[in-house]
């Protein structure tokens, strides 16, 4: 899990995902914003992936 986001949930990632889609849907941002949403979206995208990654992790290593 990226450092960037050591104190940051998963519901939190998934909220900011969810302002971050939003914002580029209204297609009104300029590009050198488009390009910033798009860098952080693909840094949270990661971080979930992450985070799942350890539960499916657990998951598997808790089973009898």
């Amino acid at each position: 899990i990226p450092i960037l986001f050591k104190d940051m949930t998963y519901e939190q990632a998934i909220k900011r995902l969810e302002e971050i889609v939003t914002g580029l849907e209204s297609g009104t941002l300029e590009l050198e914003k488009f390009t910033e949403y798009m860098a952080e979206a693909e840094k949270l995208n990661a971080f979930c992936e992450g985070v799942l990654n350890q539960l499916q992790e657990k998951s598997i290593q808790t089973k009898p």
